[in-house]
């Protein structure tokens, strides 16, 4: 039987970081603006008014202290609040698969790979900058792989699913060599101008080489122990933009049709979701929590992780075994447990055990069980 290892993984930071107290700054004045402009509606009852925020309501509701963002402009301007991205000509490399494609060549190096050597692109996130041709495919052309690429949606679980795909891609033998790609690049779908959800996503690549043991030529290999996967259908997280919207006659640009959600109702229905499917997906191996050295968790909101660690453990966990790097990322959609494994794998020893898991809209959860070789 095939055994499928990740062999290299990459991540692209943007250089440009917005602080809680930048954002909090820009979103209280474009607060007054707009509560000044509609103060006759707003006494009529009509419309409410926006409230003030704080960097300590952020990072109290969310341990978010700070977000990486492709580009700062126009995100902290009161009369625009939304990134200015100018628009690139048809025959230039898109933006996503720009970002895509600066981290699929760290993952390729780890790995001690070329493009040439890859038979198939995956790129899966919470959003793709447009619906074809595949932004894989045009990562495929720049990367110079021969095989095959697709893209595929499936919001905060996007990168487990896409390694899920890969996974059962090697282990069928349909190909040797997989690259999976997390472009996340979700602050143009924020609405910057929502006390709730205005801090909450930064943008972000990841990547990662899953390939048949036998091929790779890789000396930090993981070995898959096997992929499990969940969905519920959920309306509390939704992102409603789409080709629809100008068929609806409706403002395409509405609010409502930006993402958004109802916390209090996620936070409740998901935290046991996720950690009776780590539980379940662990028990097919006969492991117990204290035989998986690393959990490397969706990172949304830290409350939620602590919870679902402290489900699993029985106990709080420790930074060391359950490590957050959404304080400085803040949520990256289908990137935060992919960063954490990038940033937090190097002192893994051979036989070493780790779960990476992901949960989000849909609902929907993918875990993968892996071991150090």
């Amino acid at each position: 039987m095939t055994q499928v290892v990740i062999s290299g993984s990459g991540l692209w930071t943007p250089e440009f970081s917005i602080s809680n107290e930048e954002l909090v700054d820009s979103y209280n004045q474009f607060a007054d603006k707009f509560n000044a402009e509609h103060s006759a509606q707003i006494e009529s009852g009509e419309i409410a008014a926006k409230p003030h925020s704080s960097a300590e309501f952020i990072y109290k509701a969310s341990g978010i202290k700070s977000r990486y963002v492709y580009t700062k402009d126009g995100i902290l301007d009161v009369d625009r609040m939304r990134p200015t991205i100018p628009e690139r000509a048809e025959d230039e490399l898109s933006n996503q698969a720009e970002i895509g494609v600066k981290a699929a060549k760290q993952a390729l190096e780890a790995a001690g790979r070329k493009g040439s050597e890859v038979d198939a692109v995956i790129v899966s996130c919470a959003y793709t900058q447009r619906a074809y041709p595949a932004v894989a495919i045009e990562i495929q052309e720049a990367l110079g792989v021969e095989g095959f690429g697709f893209d595929m949606l499936v919001a905060c679980s996007a990168g487990t699913f896409a390694l899920h795909r890969a996974w059962e891609m090697v282990k069928s033998g349909t190909a040797r060599s997989v690259l999976v790609i997390n472009p996340e690049l979700v602050t143009p779908q924020l609405n910057f101008c929502d006390r709730d959800s205005h801090f909450i996503f930064g943008d972000v690549a990841t990547a990662m080489l899953v390939e048949a043991a036998d091929y790779s030529v890789s000396d930090n290999q993981y070995e898959i122990l096997s992929t499990s996967a969940k969905t519920k259908y959920s309306s509390n997280i939704r992102s409603n933009f789409g080709y629809m919207s100008r068929a609806n006659d409706v403002d395409a640009f509405g609010t409502d049709k930006l993402f958004h959600q109802e916390g209090r109702k996620v936070f409740k229905e998901v935290c046991p979701m996720a950690a009776e499917h780590i539980l379940a997906h662990m028990g097919q191996h006969n492991l117990t929590a204290n035989d998986v050295k690393r959990w490397w968790l969706h990172q949304a909101n830290i409350n939620m992780n602590m919870l679902i660690a402290k489900k699993i453990l029985g106990r709080d966990a420790n930074p060391t075994e359950a490590p957050v790097v959404l304080d400085r990322y803040a949520n990256t959609a289908s990137a935060g447990s992919l960063i954490a494994f990038n940033l937090h794998q190097e002192d893994m020893q051979p036989g070493d055990y780790g779960v990476l898991c992901s949960f989000g809209a849909g609902y929907s959860i993918g875990s993968l069980v892996v071991q150090k070789r």
